[in-house]
């Protein structure tokens, strides 16, 4: 048993696993010996409860990878791994993907590309990359020039002249002059044009663009070093015409999208800002199948869907929670102070009995209880709620330079999680600020409620390495900022940036005009002469061919008033639209409420885009005039 761990004694200095002495009063200015105090009783609480069950718990292994594993494995996950090995030659959508990628992004990808390769070179295995002249006729010949201004047709003498025993160097050559050459998605941002003050997050320029342009300027030390809660930035987000993108409102193919390329600009981020990003990787473990506690979220969401069709966070959460909130958000103390041990103890095996059943009873759960269930709850889960692939990575947001480029990181981290954690954590961190809103009453400040819960989340039990417990002391203060951080910027964290939603969109228009000239060449191949301008005419959406120009057509196949010819203006909304199809009083638009009702954006360079009612439709229009437009309910 790890006991050694968690010894409280409370003098200011502790010793860590390793016997170096950690001055806990002096590790962040912002975080008081009082509020730091917090952080050490909820590990001793920790330990306490974790009792004699804590021998019986699976270590989860976290393998150390083999040289060139971690970038391999990086590529596979942004969707780049058909740019090396057996899969090489059917490369052309990585590179449709690669040329929407802006320069820092560009650069990540190649700087993984680059060790791969080199890796595969000393391994003496055959590694295929496709052949720069075949990337270029895919590419506008406008680009004109390869590397170094030289004409294409010289690329393969280079390449020969480099040439090893398994071809691997020319390869690399070949690599460097592809990213090099294909058109990037540039965004240029020269710090005198950008009209952000120094809380606005600029959503339109990539976070790695922002920070290779605020590098060298003093614009950079902004929001630096640490502050009580009253010196958190009031970050906020400038209006956006063609409206806000949260989390949830795309379909799944376009989240697809934006999960590689968060991936690849959390990386170029960290590259930029000289912060290692380590994707740490499990072995898989064996684990229970079936109960509460302990069990993997996407078991118990599958056992709590039988129950509950499309619920999406699990029942006992849901529960836990509700009964917190039952009793009052005004208790002193609330998430601070522990239930009994030994009861907390016994209430979890009897939930495990009965829960299912709908026998327990609730009405014996004491508030302080049914808070340390709820905390038990996300340490006992076979793998963090953050994931092991990704708790490290949130961890190290800390060692960023600015306050900005912290929560920018987290953002995109968010992005990362898979959705069932991602869903869970939202649930938490709402429930977390409403407890901070009764702060006068409770006494639970957000400084507060980050050190209780900051141990929750970041001590995994389940790590078999020793590094996180060595480096608990010295984490402490850094964990509870970070916590404090996604607490008070929760909303700002489920916003997908429009800089990736605008690559989405261009690689779907990408995607399409390759579809389109694919199509083009069966026609042409099965000799079907289609009078071009006839075709074209075919080809054209409802809203080009039947509705005059600077009007839409939108569809609401669930209200009475089922289509409706809406004339564009500089002011008319997302929401404008929306009410005067709830105004149509007839049919079944009585049992909707506004709330419940949306605009989607369906088609042209997106899949399918919920609309906020602050979108001005005259913009987005110019953005994707290609798309439909339909309102509905998010369920439908």
């Amino acid at each position: 048993r790890r006991s050694g761990q968690y010894t409280m004694n409370h003098d200011h200095s502790k010793k860590t696993a390793d016997g170096a002495s950690f001055d806990r009063s002096g590790s962040q200015d912002s975080l008081d010996e009082l509020s730091m105090d917090d952080y050490w009783k909820e590990l001793e609480n920790i330990h306490e409860t974790r009792g004699d069950n804590h021998e019986e718990q699976v270590a989860l292994v976290v393998k150390e990878p083999d040289e060139g594993e971690l970038e391999e494995e990086w590529l596979k996950e942004a969707g780049l791994s058909n740019l090396f090995g057996e899969g090489s030659g059917d490369s052309l959508e990585s590179m449709l993907f690669l040329s929407t990628l802006t320069r820092t992004q560009k650069a990540a990808v190649e700087k993984r590309v680059e060790t791969v390769t080199q890796t595969m070179r000393k391994k003496n295995k055959q590694h295929q990359i496709p052949d720069v002249r075949d990337i270029f006729r895919l590419q506008n010949d406008s680009k004109g020039k390869v590397c170094d201004g030289s004409e294409p047709s010289t690329v393969r003498t280079s390449e020969n002249k480099n040439e090893t025993q398994d071809g691997t160097k020319g390869n690399a050559k070949q690599l460097s002059c592809l990213f090099f050459s294909l058109g990037t998605d540039e965004q240029k941002s020269p710090l005198e044009d950008m009209p952000f003050s120094d809380t606005d997050i600029n959503l339109e320029i990539s976070f790695a663009e922002q920070a290779a342009n605020l590098k060298d300027s003093s614009v950079g030390k902004m929001c630096k070093g640490g502050g009580g809660d009253t010196l958190l930035p009031n970050f906020r987000l400038p209006k956006d015409k063609t409206g806000t993108t949260k989390i949830g409102d795309l379909a799944p193919q376009d989240m697809k999208k934006v999960y590689s390329l968060a991936l690849i600009e959390l990386t170029a981020l960290y590259d930029i800002l000289g912060t290692e990003f380590k994707q740490q990787k499990a072995v898989k473990i064996k684990t229970k199948d079936s109960g509460l506690f302990g069990v993997p979220l996407s078991v118990l969401l599958e056992q709590d869907q039988k129950k509950v069709p499309g619920t999406k966070i699990p029942l006992i959460f849901q529960k836990l929670i509700a009964q917190i909130e039952e009793a009052t958000l005004e208790t002193e103390g609330l998430l601070r102070i522990p239930g009994v041990a030994t009861r907390v103890k016994s209430l979890c095996q009897e939930l495990e009995a009965k829960f299912y059943e709908g026998t327990f009873n609730w009405e014996n759960v004491k508030q302080h209880d049914a808070a340390s269930l709820l905390k038990l709850f996300i340490r006992e889960l076979p793998q963090p709620l953050l994931t092991v692939e990704y708790l490290k990575a949130f961890q190290d947001v800390q060692n960023l330079p600015t306050k900005k480029q912290q929560l920018q990181a987290l953002n995109l981290l968010v992005l990362l999680l898979p959705e069932a954690n991602r869903d869970t954590l939202k649930v938490l961190l709402e429930f977390l600020q409403r407890v901070i809103d009764h702060r006068d009453k409770n006494k639970m400040t957000l400084k507060n409620v980050a050190m209780v819960m900051a141990p929750n989340l970041f001590t995994f039990h389940g790590f078999g390495s020793k590094t996180i417990e060595q480096s608990e002391f010295v984490m402490a203060a850094g964990t509870a900022n970070v916590m404090r951080f996604m607490i008070q910027y929760q909303k700002l964290l489920w916003t997908i940036p429009k800089f990736i939603v605008n690559q989405v969109r261009k690689q779907n228009t990408e995607s399409q005009k390759k579809e389109k000239k694919d199509k083009a060449m069966k026609k042409l191949l099965k000799k079907m002469a289609y009078d071009r301008e006839k075709h074209e005419k075919q080809e054209k959406t409802p809203n080009d061919a039947d509705v005059p120009q600077g009007v839409i057509r939108v569809q609401a196949p669930h209200l009475s008033k089922v289509s409706m010819a809406i004339q564009l203006t500089e002011e008319l909304k997302a929401g404008d639209i929306v009410a005067r199809f709830l105004s149509q009083k007839s049919g079944n638009v009585q049992t909707l409420k506004k709330e419940e009702v949306f605009l989607y954006e369906i088609g042209g360079n997106i899949g399918e885009r919920c609309l906020d009612d602050n979108t001005y439709m005259k913009d987005l229009y110019q953005l994707n005039p290609n798309a439909e437009w339909v309102i509905k309910s998010k369920q439908s």
